[in-house]
């Protein structure tokens, strides 16, 4: 019974962290593009006052509409917090290690776009179903890497729990080097830029009915609907990020409780980190082509492959 009250303590403050940080991250990401640009840019604070005024708004809902586009958000916003929790984010080992591993995170996610694209086709509005058709044909390209890439780190682990991967670097510090892992970094690197949206793959801060993919599917929705499904694409974001820092960079995460400060401190730098990176990403680069973004998304593949081939030939 203690063990139950645990875990749901642990995933109780990991919802509220995770949901707290999602909108800041998202404004330090903006901040830096904009600072990259030569903009002056919104405040890093922005994402939270948008969201703040989404949620006290109505909903309106279109009359051809069913309960599936309704109940949308509620699954999406569900499953994109339950992905949050299998990855540890400050403190080791995530909430919901003992019940699920990457595969589970991979399968939530998944969960998370069909429930958007069966909302977009259940209104009947051209845009969405657009929207949907593209999110769904890029997923086929994703989900390929973003699983290839998690069994790059896992072959040498000899598991696919992120708690435990984590882990395993922070015991062994000299193995992120390994060739199976600069690969599988780069490659889950493309991933997380295709799953979050962002240029070159997709452009979040667009409504451009060529280009869209993500908004495209929420353009239906409004209101507090619109504001969940927002703040579950930035939990979303923060979650794959988390990902990315867990398999690849750990050192600094909590062991214990006496370790939260120091791990505070760490998590704080790692994302700053991450949102510079994200920012130079996308003010490097256009926007490809909708055509060519399988030929990024096939290479971040190869890549994936290349480095599951390299975990079993290279010891």
């Amino acid at each position: 019974m203690s063990d139950v009250l645990a875990t749901v303590g642990l995933g109780f403050a990991q919802v509220v962290l995770v949901v707290a940080l999602a909108p800041l991250f998202n404004g330090l990401v903006k901040t830096a593009k904009a600072r990259l640009q030569g903009r002056e840019g919104p405040p890093v604070l922005q994402p939270y006052l948008d969201l703040w005024k989404l949620l006290r708004k109505d909903i309106v809902a279109s009359e051809h509409s069913s309960l599936v586009f309704r109940a949308a958000p509620a699954v999406y916003a569900a499953s994109c917090l339950a992905a949050a929790l299998l990855v540890p984010v400050l403190w080791l080992p995530a909430p919901l290690a003992t019940w699920g591993d990457a595969i589970l995170l991979v399968g939530l996610l998944a969960l998370g776009r069909f429930a958007l694209a069966i909302a977009a086709l259940d209104t009947g509005s051209s845009f969405g179903g657009m929207g949907a058709s593209r999110e769904v044909a890029i997923a086929a390209l994703v989900e390929p890497a973003l699983l290839l890439g998690i069994f790059a780190v896992a072959l040498p682990g000899g598991g696919t729990d992120v708690s435990a991967l984590a882990a395993r670097l922070l015991a062994d510090p000299s193995s992120a080097i390994a060739p199976s892992q600069l690969l599988a970094f780069v490659a889950l690197s493309v991933v997380l830029v295709a799953e979050t949206g962002r240029v070159p793959v997709d452009n979040p801060d667009t409504h451009l009915e060529l280009t869209m993919i993500h908004e495209g599917m929420l353009l239906e929705h409004s209101g507090r609907a619109l504001g969940i499904l927002h703040w579950a694409t930035l939990v979303k974001q923060l979650a794959l990020v988390a990902l990315l820092i867990a398999l690849f960079a750990p050192i600094g995460i909590a062991l214990s409780a006496a370790a939260l400060p120091i791990a505070a401190l760490a998590l704080s730098v790692k994302l700053t980190v991450a949102a510079g990176a994200l920012a130079l990403v996308e003010s490097s680069g256009a926007k490809l082509r909708i055509l060519r973004v399988p030929e990024l998304l096939g290479a971040a593949t190869a890549l994936a492959a290349l480095a599951v081939a390299a975990a079993v030939v290279v010891p």
